[in-house]
Order: structure tokens, then sequence, then C-alpha cells
């Protein structure tokens, strides 16, 4: 059975790419002090909440588009 992503690290990886795009996942992981499979778990929950983003041909990623908000007027 899979995990339910975490609303509020959602919110600190989406935040955190938004505010250094170009990113690596790994840049990602280690700035916010998480396991880095568990920022690359998250990137499909971002989507599925209406973040996209967008991932370069190195793998560094920024922010595309914002769909709508994750719950609690939040994105």
């Amino acid at each position: 059975m899979a995990r339910r992503p975490d609303g509020n690290r959602l919110e600190q990886i989406a935040r955190y790419i938004e505010n250094h795009p170009q990113s690596r996942p790994s840049d990602v992981a280690r700035d916010l002090n998480l396991h880095p499979s568990t920022v690359l778990r998250s990137l499909p929950a971002l989507e599925k909440a209406g973040i996209l983003l967008c991932e370069d041909e190195q793998g560094r990623l920024s922010l595309f588009r914002r769909l709508g908000m994750v719950k609690d007027g939040r994105w």
C-alpha cells in the first residue's frame, strides 16, 4: 500500500523549487534534510496537486505552472 504524501512536505518542496529554479532533486533533499528518494516519490504527488514542474536534460527542476491549490488554501 502506498503512503499518502505529507501536504507540508509537498509545500516545502514546491516552495524550494520555486525559490531555487534549476535545482536537482538531490539539492532539494540536501537543503530540506530529506532523503533523495522522498523527494523523487513526492514529484508525482506535486503534479497531482496541480503543481507542474519541468525537468531539463540534466535533471534540474523548475516550477512550470500552478494549476490549483493544495488543501487549506496553500499550494
